[in-house]
């Protein structure tokens, strides 16, 4: 089954308490499991960064909730297509406290394929090069 992954960044409408995005990610991690989506959810304080994935039907009832939340705006789709298999399947979703420097990192990355690049031949890590360090941590 082809899998499509979304990658966007927006500014939340207000400061979010760690307690609110909880709550935020239960419901959506609910949702995902349902529709068969894994994904990761930055937050630096004032913007999100969300990378998702799954099966077509499943992605578009997540991403009609994500452009109906009042929690965010100023949507930018940073890449959207097909991956041959999922490069966040940790989660059904889960979020990642960033400094502003990380998001930025993450943001301003390459994000014209959803490939992770290895070996040293890569200078500039791309965008999932990029949350993949970060989510590294919490991997178990």
């Amino acid at each position: 089954m082809p899998l499509e992954a979304i990658a966007y960044a927006s500014k939340a409408t207000k400061r979010l308490t760690d307690w609110e995005l909880n709550g935020l990610i239960q419901r959506a991690s609910a949702v995902n499991k349902i529709a068969g989506v894994t994904g990761l959810l930055l937050y630096d304080g004032a913007r999100f960064l969300q990378y998702f994935e799954g099966p077509n039907d499943g992605m578009a009832t997540v991403y009609a909730r994500i452009l109906n939340s009042t929690l965010h705006g100023d949507i930018i789709e940073l890449a959207r297509g097909r991956v041959g298999r999922r490069r966040m399947p940790y989660w059904s979703m889960r979020w990642i406290l960033t400094d502003m420097y990380q998001f930025n990192e993450a943001a301003f990355s390459d994000w014209s394929t959803f490939v992770r690049h290895s070996g040293e031949n890569h200078r500039v890590p791309s965008g999932m090069d990029r949350l993949h360090a970060l989510a590294a941590p919490y991997v178990e």
